[in-house]
């Protein structure tokens, strides 16, 4: 049987030599929701990359001597060192100076111009040019782009536009006809109130005052400005409009983009236009997250309190990172960072919750039974609601992870985890061992711990893949399918435990 196909997003990211936590907020989530959907068995593909032109990079490589292609190789390596750093599992790492990506964006600007969907004009408005975006004095924040807060600049420039308000009614009906479209909801009444309704201006989707862009192939004055560029790399990475476009045919239309909420709008007006002028099926749903911020505010380096998150996770651990952004922030919200947040939850829940639960468990086995498991299923009532307990993990988790609560996930296997630490203190190991007659007792104890570790286990794959694989060494256990965590006893009886490890160890805080 042919596997569920599950294609997800992240938008491309502006390449940097300066990636901040914040940055990682959105490729992690993804990476968790990938992971846990291959786990499930679905056919996924994932991608993610860079958006790598506009006046923004041709100044920057102006401004250090070197070409902007340069200058893009160069620092486009920081994004995938990273992306390596925090163990994030994508398909494909799209470029937008990919030759495939150029091409099809040349292709996708003349169908959209040959059916009148694209027109030459003039355009003069006020342009912010670190966010790349015009904006109406209307929607001005106290004179400044409202994104970013930075001052803005009147711009007159012969430019070709893209017909957004002939679409306006049709996508109002999609909003209608596909309510869970933009997630969560208060981005949709946001778009609709603050964009839709006063009306849908027509888009620059052409510049000639700086050329590192896409040619339009039919005029050599103008490069193609970012949203269309940008935007189309989601089909271009697929190979639309290509020779081979067996990816496109297999996995569009997306099931998921997960972008931020400064680019909710891209996504969910000029995105879905583009995609209607193509007679290209849209995707199912965009979600627009919030932001993760400190005390509050941007992370920047000027303000100081901007690290790379390297050095997070060089002092923590990649799973401690991983676990604190998927795990403190409501998605969908905005949550704060610190590093002391950062080392309450490593401490509270990594180090006392799992990595005690873990290591308890493992050295028992070994002082005990010299490392062998063996399960006697002499069940008392407290083993079988541990079990129930155990079993209804599989269907919560994939409750909330259909529903992208991805947090409620990971607070799901902790309680069970939690669990386990005060089923250890109410059936005292440490008691039983002392009676010989109770050691067959004390057996199905550890047993029932080591099979529900294993269960919550093979499930924070998905959240804590270094985690997870050192547990499962530690068992010695290759039974790791998702398929084995809907029946409780798959673990082999019989089998020897390996010496334990310490999982995360306690960070003491500097005075």
């Amino acid at each position: 049987m042919e596997k569920e196909k599950y294609y997800i997003t992240t938008p491309i990211y502006y390449p940097s030599a300066n990636f901040h936590i914040g940055h990682c907020y959105t490729t992690i989530i993804s990476d968790a929701i990938a992971r846990y959907k291959r786990l499930c068995g679905y056919d996924v593909f994932y991608l993610t990359g860079t958006d790598e032109h506009g006046q923004k990079i041709q100044k920057k490589a102006e401004e250090v001597g070197v070409t902007p292609q340069q200058y893009v190789d160069e620092i486009v390596e920081n994004a995938k060192d990273l992306w390596k750093s925090l163990k994030i599992s994508y398909d494909k790492f799209i470029r937008t100076t990919d030759e495939e990506h150029v091409k099809c964006v040349q292709k996708i600007f003349e169908k959209l111009y040959d059916k009148g969907d694209i027109y030459k004009g003039e355009y003069k408005g006020l342009y912010c040019t670190p966010c790349e975006s015009f904006w109406t004095e209307n929607q001005l924040v106290d004179g400044k782009c409202p994104d970013c807060g930075r001052e803005v600049n009147m711009v007159t420039e012969e430019a070709y536009f893209f017909r957004l308000s002939k679409y306006q009614d049709r996508l109002i009906k999609y909003y209608d006809d596909n309510p869970h479209f933009i997630e969560p909801e208060s981005r949709k009444n946001e778009m609709i109130n603050n964009f839709i309704k006063p009306g849908l201006e027509d888009l620059c989707v052409s510049r000639t005052s700086f050329d590192w862009g896409i040619p339009v192939t039919f005029d050599d004055k103008h490069v193609v400005y970012v949203w269309i560029d940008a935007l189309s790399n989601y089909i271009s990475a697929l190979g639309y409009l290509s020779d081979d476009d067996s990816l496109y045919k297999k996995y569009w239309p997306a099931n998921l983009h997960i972008v931020g909420k400064e680019i909710v709008r891209f996504h969910t007006i000029i995105w879905p236009i583009m995609l209607m002028a193509l007679d290209l099926p849209l995707p199912k749903m965009v979600f627009g997250h919030g932001w993760l911020v400190i005390d509050g505010g941007k992370i920047s380096k000027s303000l100081g309190n901007y690290k790379d998150p390297r050095e997070y996770i060089d002092s923590y651990g990649v799973d401690a990172v991983r676990y604190f952004v998927l795990r403190e922030v409501p998605f969908g919200s905005d949550g704060n960072f610190s590093e002391e947040a950062l080392i309450n939850r490593t401490n509270g829940d990594l180090a006392n919750i799992l990595g005690n639960l873990v290591n308890r468990t493992i050295g028992m086995i070994n002082k005990y039974f010299d490392g062998i498991v063996e399960d006697t299923s002499i069940k008392e009532d407290i083993d079988n609601s541990l079990i129930n307990e155990t079993l209804e993990l599989k269907d919560k988790v994939n409750k909330y992870m259909d529903s992208l609560e991805v947090s409620k996930a990971l607070e799901a296997i902790f309680d069970l985890l939690r669990s386990c630490n005060k089923y250890i203190d109410e059936t005292t190991p440490w008691v039983l061992v002392k009676d010989e007659s109770k050691h067959d007792r004390l057996k199905t104890v550890l047993y029932n711990l080591v099979e529900t570790i294993r269960i919550a286990t093979v499930l924070l794959q998905a959240y804590l893949p270094d985690t997870a694989e050192s547990i499962f060494r530690q068992l010695n256990t290759n039974i790791t399918g998702y398929d084995s965590i809907s029946t409780f006893g798959k673990y082999k009886s019989g089998t020897k435990v390996n010496s334990p490890e310490v999982l995360f160890k306690r960070i003491e805080k500097e005075k």
